[in-house]
């Protein structure tokens, strides 16, 4: 077979775990080369840029937060459950404060300023904060609560500033980035991997790279907030793609990475295992689109959580509004309001056909009227702005239900249970800690509309969390009868990690990061014993 490159270590999809996989990788003495369809980044640049660590980072030591191991594990086994085995969760947790000290060794600035009140995203003025369900009912009550969500230091969404500095450790220690490319298929040969089969404007006039990349950019952000938009900039790129792309061949002698995202922007493949997900936006990129963990189906792999999504509903900042009340159309309450937003957002859609209203009285909206500046990016002012403009108003529960569409009696009967367990110190009968319980009491009453249906001024971001199974030693893929296929791995969101059950801010990224290094460490051993 004749390759036009051959390289050790072959990694496709470069955002923060692919860039993680190449940085072992070369560090174990590898040559490694990254594909990407665009020019690197992926849904990581775009992202929030938290990074969830704990049981004692340097961050939380010098923002004077005690937090251990133990408590650190004891919260992440109820959150994530079985998503990976017990040892696994235990390596991540043991491994996590090195973790950080491993990002900024190569540049990835962090900040030990600790937001005071709970929220979905702190101001530029925090960059520490509780990213997780960590205080919320169930969970404060087996471990201490400490904010483990580490953002990246930079202005608005600081994905950037998480990805950059990777990237760039990544180029100056010889690692090879081939933008524009896309992985076409797997090349195979007695049953290993060891190579790649892709399509590259790698030889394209300089003109149409720009304007692709131009295009690429767009399609990423703003079209991840502008479907109409990145439907159209996406057939531009496709159109690009066909008339200039070349094929090439790329050999892996030490393995193939596969790092490239998960499946939301895929509508078949989120009809078909997620239809319960519907009416959010896709949070990644165009190239979230499935194609990594087809191209490990093609190969043999087996797949598992496919149908887990994440739906961010976010009722925070303004923190007054954690004593709100969600319920569905019956009038009944759904899920602990001091959850993370994921959490919401899975209760929505799961018990309720993704139909949520948040009810308050009139001294809670008073009061989160007045937090809305302080606590807020401009992006939440946007949401928060847009969910205030679907108020109902009601002088009375039940007035308030019937201009809402939902149930009177209902929700009658959830406030009466809220309301007498708050004046008699009873536990609330949804589980929300005490200091989160407030009482629905001052007319007029307000029901806002936080539906997961499409609506840009306060959308609900989704994304993937099911993938390609791996071995959790190696990062290598497994066939449906559990036995690893040679040359093959998978990280991140291509794969099953520690939030493929269950998402909290940063822990997506914190296991890009997990599995990606595991997968750049043992794609290069095998690269190292080829070579001897």
């Amino acid at each position: 077979m004749t390759w036009d490159t051959s390289v050790d270590v072959l990694v496709v999809g470069f955002g923060v775990a692919g860039a993680s996989a190449a940085l072992e990788a070369v560090a174990a003495g590898s040559s490694v080369l990254a594909i990407d369809r665009a020019l690197g980044g992926g849904a990581s640049t775009i992202s929030g840029g938290i990074y969830y660590a704990g049981g004692g980072t340097v961050i939380q030591k010098e923002a004077g937060i005690e937090d251990s191991p133990e408590a650190m594990l004891a919260y992440l086994n109820r959150e994530v459950g079985d998503a990976v085995t017990p040892q696994t969760l235990r390596r991540f947790v043991d491994e996590s404060p090195a973790s950080i000290d491993w990002l900024r060794s190569h540049g990835v600035p962090f900040e030990a300023s600790l937001c005071p009140y709970k929220t979905s995203y702190p101001s530029n003025k925090h960059y520490l904060y509780f990213s997780g369900s960590e205080s919320a009912g169930g969970f404060r009550d087996i471990a201490k609560p400490a904010p483990r969500g580490h953002r990246a230091k930079g202005r608005g969404t600081s994905g950037k500033m998480l990805y950059g500095p990777l990237a760039k450790s990544a180029e100056a220690k010889g690692v090879q980035l081939l933008g524009q490319t896309r992985a076409d298929r797997l090349i195979i040969e007695d049953g290993r991997v060891i190579g790649v089969e892709a399509l590259t404007l790698r030889d394209a006039p300089a003109g149409v790279r720009r304007r692709h990349a131009t295009l690429g950019s767009l399609s990423s952000k703003p079209g991840v907030y502008a479907p109409q938009l990145r439907t159209i900039l996406d057939a531009l790129i496709a159109k690009i793609e066909k008339k200039y792309a070349k094929r090439i061949r790329i050999q892996a002698r030490g393995g193939v990475i596969l790092s490239a995202g998960g499946f939301v922007s895929n509508r078949e493949m989120m009809r078909t295992h997620a239809p319960a997900y519907k009416g959010g936006i896709p949070l990644g990129t165009s190239g979230d689109d499935g194609k990594g963990i087809n191209l490990g189906i093609e190969a043999g792999g087996a797949t598992d959580k496919l149908g887990n999504v994440s739906a961010w509903r976010f009722i925070v900042p303004p923190s007054a509004f954690l004593g709100s009340v969600l319920v569905g159309e019956s009038g009944e309450r759904i899920v602990d309001e001091s959850r993370y937003g994921a959490a919401l957002g899975q209760a929505m859609a799961e018990k309720s056909r993704g139909i949520g209203w948040l009810l308050a009285d009139s001294a809670l909206v008073r009061e989160a009227k007045s937090q809305i500046g302080d606590q807020s990016m401009w992006f939440q002012r946007v949401q928060t702005t847009g969910m205030m403009r679907t108020a109902v108003r009601g002088n009375t529960i039940a007035e308030v239900a019937r201009k809402a569409g939902i149930d009177v009696a209902g929700l009658q009967a959830t406030v009466d249970a809220h309301n007498s367990a708050a004046a008699a110190g009873q536990p609330d009968p949804m589980g929300k800690p005490s200091d989160f319980v407030r009482p629905i009491l001052s007319a007029p009453f307000t029901m806002y509309d936080v539906s997961i249906k499409p609506n840009m001024m306060n959308p609900c971001p989704m994304l993937t969390l099911g993938g390609l199974v791996v071995d959790e030693s190696s990062g290598m893929v497994k066939n449906e009868a559990g036995e690893g296929i040679p040359g093959l791995y998978a990280a991140g969101r291509t794969a099953v990690g520690i939030c493929s059950n269950s998402y909290v801010s940063g822990l997506s990224l914190a296991d890009c990061v997990f599995s990606g290094r595991r997968a750049g460490q043992h794609a290069a051993t095998f690269a190292t014993a080829g070579k001897a």
